[in-house]
């Protein structure tokens, strides 16, 4: 694996590959890599000829500066994990090389970006746009591969490409989770034992709730989690919401559509960890 830190190494080598016809897939990261991230670096390796990945922390999309200041950041670690994987170019650019000059662009995704993350962190999907759209420029993979744990997110950059009329193959994998169920993020470094203990909870009440959904209505289902992420437990609910897969608004009842999703931003401790869970969807 080759480590590229500038704009003009990446865009050298990456043209010669187009120019001899070479399939070039991207895995966009911002570091402190788990299974979660190497599942899609594995499969973007066996799907391209080439496969890409960026470590770059965006300060663009973190409404909240101590947020941004207390991302996990594992350099030599992630790199050591990419190689492992197959990986064969690593992007990892300064602030400097990705945004020469401030990104001043506003993206409008409509009703995509009022709902459930854009409604809790004003300006992170702007910030989500503006540097997978630079990515996207730098690097013009044919696909560009992307976790369904960050499902609003999937939505938005779909949008982004067919606002933009970029030919990019968005694939969607599927959540990875730890062997008790919590759903893998560079977030769960930051839990404390005993938040990590609890932490599987959250899957484990969305699970539940699939169950429970099949004779309640969206109404109750909602009620049944939201009343399950108990403070007494550690938890602080943002959000349970139970949307169209496809628009991301809200239902209120399950015959609305054919597909279904269940939602969930819950702090644990200080950790802000989200979620979420299929109800319907047409095979």
């Amino acid at each position: 694996m080759q480590t590229l830190t500038t704009v003009a190494a990446l865009t050298d080598i990456l043209e010669g590959l187009r120019h001899n016809g070479r399939t070039i897939g991207l895995v966009p990261t911002m570091g402190a890599l788990h299974q979660g991230h190497l599942s899609l670096i594995k499969r973007c390796v066996a799907e391209n000829d080439c496969c890409v990945a960026s470590v770059f922390v965006n300060p663009t999309q973190f409404n909240d500066p101590k947020d941004l200041e207390t991302y996990p950041r594992t350099p030599e670690a992630d790199a050591l994990m990419l190689e492992e994987a197959g990986c064969d170019y690593l992007f990892m650019p300064s602030v400097e090389e990705v945004y020469p000059t401030p990104d001043t662009r506003q993206f409008s995704f409509g009703a995509l970006e009022t709902v459930m993350e854009g409604a809790y962190r004003p300006g992170h999907f702007n910030g989500v746009a503006q540097v997978v759209s630079r990515l996207f420029e730098l690097v013009k993979p044919h696909k560009a591969y992307f976790g369904e744990k960050d499902f609003q997110q999937l939505a938005i950059i779909r949008a982004m490409v067919a606002q933009l009329g970029m030919n990019i193959d968005i694939v969607a994998c599927p959540i990875i989770r730890e062997t008790d169920g919590l759903a893998m993020s560079s977030r769960n470094k930051r839990l404390t034992p005993k938040q990590r203990e609890k932490a599987p909870l959250i899957a484990d009440i969305l699970v539940k709730s699939r169950t429970f959904a099949r004779e309640n209505s969206v109404e109750a289902t909602i009620r049944y989690v939201s009343e399950r992420l108990r403070p007494e437990d550690g938890f602080k609910l943002d959000y349970m919401a139970i949307v169209d897969g496809r628009t991301l608004q809200a239902v209120e009842d399950w015959a609305e559509t054919d597909y279904i999703v269940g939602c969930v931003a819950v702090y644990c401790g200080p950790v802000r960890l989200i979620d979420n869970i299929v109800y319907k969807h047409a095979d």
